[in-house]
């Protein structure tokens, strides 16, 4: 299935999900009520009938006028009814909060409840229409969207919360003529819970995480390079970046986001460069990715991605809320569909903006610039991913002051683009980027109209550059160093974490690893005696015993007033020789501390799990 494809049934699922997140409950609500309004109107004009057939002395013909009224007059109508001639049967009827009108207002709120969700639906819709239209609208579009679709999804859990809590009364009490009072106050808990978790969502404030790992180039660090950036603004007519950042990812990009690094607040444009491509990149091809960075300056995509971030960040934080709040979860696939639709305009945007960006470039600088940067770094990118994703997966412990992996890519890289999976790899690779979702690099390349055949690829990336603009920064080198060391030490750091995950274990130095992670916790039983998890499994201090990790299936706490315990479900029959599939571990006197011990068995549990899995890929 391709990306088009994936995405049209993605959206097509959520557009189902959310007719059911808006239609299900009112109109559950509106049949019930209707049909319970139908058999009680059947049930009253056949008491009725009988009690003025069973009057004497009542002439033929006033008995069937009054059986004809009532019959054209059921309940059902009467309350709505504002006749003078049925006002006593009206107040009869009609006592407030009484039965018929509880199901008469319950069926207005409904059916009102469906049309406000047709039109929210055709609203999303039309909303996510004008994203598509310019960035102008794109920015109306999504404050719009968001406001709307929150406030309206509080609103839903309002509504669709009342009608669930009186159905659960009344759908009992119709058909089987008694109610469950846990049912009602349940449905009630959750309904005010979910209310609760998405007013306040509304109204939570995400604090945005935008650290950039990197060190600021002073003029003074790079004299050249600022008066060569400044120069390309200049002939470009926009404002030049108010600072410079060097780091090591495998990426260049510009922002007009704030930005924290070190420890020190940026704001205004900040051109962030890496270090590890200027050292591969000629000048000519580094300065068509400065064009390239600050043609997107020039053009506004910047200050409107500054605009949109946040935003779009909070409105992410609430969807996710809605999804993990238990009932609120009804109203996320309106959430989503919106999102998923303004992402599609968003992304057919960035991608409008990244060609216009590479022809104002390749105007500035050169095509062949332009499409020389594309291929090395493409290639660094893709090479780098891989030495580090090996470098993972490996079994071993590293040692990050070691690591090197700086010199496996500066090494590796001119034979892997010697060789077979190069070519390969290269044909849907991509350029990376932080914030924009870029075009494939031969879409791109096409796009400035050069045409370089593959087999000159691999003779792109290893011809060493003349002069490049990392000699420019005298800083360069020791940023570098700073930097790859904080970054393999933390890579090293993660990888250990990784093969405590990963190792059985099978020697004294695997498990001293594994035990430096995952100890053995001891949580205190009724008496003296104890339960401890560890990562052999779960025993206690009764009767000496250990349930083995691969022993278990499936676990389940249980809550008794003769003590609490764990039920464990086996693989198969006998797996502790008990000739059962279950048993179960009594934890009589654990109270405060349950949540803790369950925690920390799903989480000894899952690592057992993972290093099984691990060991069936080997």
């Amino acid at each position: 299935m391709n990306i088009a494809s994936a995405l049209r049934v993605g959206l097509a699922k959520v557009f189902a999900y959310s007719l059911l997140s808006l239609f299900l409950i009112p109109l559950a609500a509106y049949l019930f009520t209707g049909y319970a309004q139908r058999d009680e109107d059947a049930q009253f004009i056949t008491r009725i009938s009988q009690r003025i057939d069973a009057e004497k002395g009542m002439p033929a013909a006033e008995k069937q006028a009054q059986k004809d009224f009532y019959r054209a007059n059921p309940p059902s109508t009467i309350c709505t009814n504002k006749s003078p001639q049925v006002a006593d049967y009206r107040e009869a009827m009609c006592e407030t909060y009484g039965e018929l009108w509880q199901f008469n207002l319950v069926r207005k709120v409904s059916l009102w409840s469906m049309v406000a969700g047709a039109v929210l639906l055709v609203a999303v819709l039309g909303l996510g229409a004008l994203a598509f239209v310019d960035r102008k609208m794109q920015y109306t579009s999504f404050v719009t969207g968001w406001h709307l679709t929150t406030w309206a999804s509080a609103a839903s859990l309002v509504v669709q919360g009342a009608l669930a809590v009186w159905l659960s009364f009344w759908v009992t009490a119709f058909f089987f003529h008694k109610y469950s009072p846990k049912l009602i106050i349940l449905v009630g808990i959750l309904v005010a819970g979910g209310v609760f978790l998405a007013v306040k969502g509304i109204f939570k404030r995400v604090q945005l995480n935008n650290r950039v790992d990197g060190e600021l180039v002073t003029e003074a660090d790079a004299p050249l390079l600022w008066k060569r950036i400044r120069h390309m603004a200049g002939r470009l007519k926009t404002e030049p970046p108010r600072h410079i950042v060097a780091g090591i990812d495998a990426n260049f990009f510009v922002t007009e986001a704030p930005l924290t690094v070190g420890g020190q607040q940026l704001t205004g444009r900040t051109l962030f460069v890496s270090i590890p491509l200027l050292r591969l990149l000629d000048q000519s091809e580094a300065d068509a990715v400065f064009g390239h960075e600050l043609a997107h300056l020039r053009g506004g995509d910047t200050k409107s991605s500054a605009l949109l971030g946040p935003k779009i960040s909070q409105y992410d934080h609430y969807r996710h809320a809605m999804r993990t709040g238990g009932l609120t979860a009804v109203v996320a696939p309106l959430l989503d569909l919106y999102r998923m639709i303004f992402e599609v305009a968003l992304a057919r945007e960035s991608r409008e903006r990244e060609f216009k960006a590479d022809r104002i470039a390749a105007k500035l600088i050169s095509p062949e610039a332009i499409a020389q940067s594309l291929i090395k770094i493409a290639a660094y990118a893709q090479y780098r991913s891989k030495i580090e994703s090996e470098l993972f997966g490996q079994n071993r412990k590293h040692d990050s002051a070691a690591l090197g992996i700086a010199s496996y890519v500066a090494q590796g890289l001119p034979p892997y683009a010697a060789s077979a999976d190069f070519l390969q790899e290269m044909k849907s690779a991509n350029v990376p980027h932080p914030f924009d979702s870029h075009p494939a690099m031969t879409e791109r390349m096409r796009a400035v109209g050069v045409k370089l055949p593959e087999s000159a690829y691999g003779a792109i990336v290893t011809r060493a550059p003349v002069a490049t603009w990392a000699q420019q920064i005298l800083t360069a080198d020791a940023i570098e160093q700073r930097m790859w060391g904080e970054y393999e030490q933390a890579f090293a750091a993660d990888h250990e974490r990784s093969l405590a995950y990963r190792y059985e274990p099978a020697t004294d130095e695997e498990r001293a690893l594994v035990l430096q992670y995952f100890p053995p916790v001891q949580f205190a039983l009724k008496g003296s005696e104890t339960v401890t998890v560890s990562v052999d499994g779960i025993s206690t201090s009764a009767d000496g015993t250990t349930v083995f990790w691969d022993a278990v299936k499936a676990l389940e706490f249980k809550e008794s007033s003769f003590g609490n315990a764990l039920v464990v479900t086996h693989p198969e029959k006998n797996a502790l020789g008990l000739g059962a599939k279950t048993s179960k571990i009594k934890l009589a006197g654990l109270k405060k501390e349950k949540d803790d011990f369950n925690a920390t068995v799903g989480h000894y549990w899952q690592r057992h799990q993972i290093m099984r899995a691990h060991q069936q890929e080997g």
